[in-house]
């Protein structure tokens, strides 16, 4: 395979060593110049090494426009052409009317994760390139992302439920239509990729003028690498404050002391702020940094008891000097469901519950449980509040004999832990 420019056998060994942990590996291929890039570069790749990984391609047909099963069938012979076996997926049935893009890349990985498993394909290898990591980021920092945002798309990622790497990442895209202009390949044009009803667009329109002045996607990328520096040592210092200082109710809530609290450097105690919202409110994360920053906020200006405020899934109540962080009861359904002899489940992203019994076990809300109810059913005193009692899982079995209330558990068949808690 002659005429890969730009990247010798060295620079192949470097960027595809991740690879070397897997015994199988899938590609996702469009038909673009990149995709097709990063097919050709793994053939290449894949003839130095004596037992290289499986590959497999991947090209999915969203039948949204007429070129685009032409495309598919295309990706399909390249790759056949290099020894590698393809797969042209379709996303047939009906289309949103609006929502287009997102329900295609939903579409799109939902394929490839079932295809995957027919074939026994461990991680999906993607060809976002350097352009594509400096629009994230630009993105992301027009949108108000913290630290953990601005670092941009990662090497490896799980999207969709499907484990990705991203080798490319700190590749320019010119040096990818070089390797496909030496193969004399060519490739398909989305149009959609010059639509500026898409904001990713409109971004890359940008990127060359940013350069002009000196912001150019490799100080694009290289911001990103240095915010994630920021970030492991902010999340470092982070995680040791919780360890220290937050307890974890049985119930599901959060306790921590409000001086404490304060006394933390600004930036730890926001992010220590983010992770309990999160590990309290069901993981429902921040898109921006600023309604942490909100709350953060307005718990350092509480002045007593009462109720702070709500955000992502949580209630913020200061009692004296506690701070409680608990889950929002009535924004939304909680999860009903069986549990089966001798399995394992995650409820509401906060509790692990293990059936240990021979019984099939039942898991609902506690919604209708008072503080009075859960201290007579629990024999000592409940002090969370309220609100950590109703959204607490109520575990019963075939009879309707309660077996667990949160992570109090009253029967050694039932194993219920809250799963942020220090283990």
């Amino acid at each position: 395979m002659p005429g890969l420019i730009g990247l010798g056998d060295k620079d192949l060994a470097a960027l595809f060593a991740p690879f070397l942990g897997h015994q199988s590996l899938g590609l996702a291929v469009s038909g673009g110049p990149d995709s097709l890039a990063l097919m050709l570069l793994v053939a290449r790749w894949r003839q130095q090494l004596a037992q290289p990984p499986a590959i497999f391609v991947y090209t999915v047909d969203h039948a949204l426009r007429q070129e685009a099963a032409g495309e598919a069938a295309m990706v399909v012979r390249e790759a056949e052409r290099l020894g590698l076996p393809a797969r042209a997926l379709r996303w047939d049935g009906e289309k949103p009317m609006t929502g287009v893009s997102e329900a295609a890349r939903q579409a799109r990985y939902r394929l490839m994760s079932q295809a995957m498993a027919e074939d026994g394909v461990e991680v999906l290898v993607t060809a976002h390139h350097r352009d594509d990591q400096a629009e994230t980021i630009l993105m992301r920092l027009a949108h108000g992302s913290g630290l953990h945002g601005l670092q941009g798309m990662s090497a490896e990622a799980e999207v969709e439920g499907v484990r990705l790497l991203r080798p490319l990442l700190g590749i320019a895209p010119e040096v990818l239509r070089a390797v496909v202009n030496a193969e004399g390949v060519s490739a398909a044009q989305d149009p959609s990729n010059h639509d500026e009803d898409y904001e990713r667009v409109r971004w890359r329109r940008m990127l060359p003028r940013l350069a002009e002045l000196g912001l150019t996607s490799s100080r694009l990328g290289q911001f990103g690498q240095r915010v994630q520096q920021a970030d492991t040592a902010l999340e470092f210092y982070a995680a040791a404050a919780i360890a220290d200082g937050v307890r974890f109710d049985p119930l599901g809530a959060v306790a921590m002391q409000w001086q404490w609290f304060l006394d933390l450097p600004e930036a730890v105690g926001t992010r220590v702020l983010a992770t309990l919202m999160a590990a309290a409110g069901g993981e429902q994360r921040p898109r921006a940094l600023g309604i942490v920053e909100t709350a953060y906020a307005a718990l350092a200006a509480s002045d007593g008891d009462g109720i702070g405020r709500t955000a992502l899934g949580c209630v913020f109540r200061r009692k004296a000097d506690t701070i409680w962080l608990v889950r929002e009861p009535g924004r939304k359904a909680f999860p009903e469901m069986r549990l089966a002899p001798q399995a394992a489940a995650t409820w509401d992203h906060r509790f692990v519950i293990g059936n240990r019994s021979t019984d099939l076990l039942t898991i609902a809300p506690a919604s209708q449980w008072t503080r009075e109810g859960a201290e007579t059913l629990l024999g000592h005193a409940v002090v969370a509040p309220a609100e950590a009692i109703r959204t607490a899982p109520l575990i019963t079995g075939p009879n309707g004999a309660i077996l667990a209330l949160g992570a109090y558990s009253l029967d050694a068949g039932v194993e219920s832990v809250v799963k942020a808690a220090p283990k």
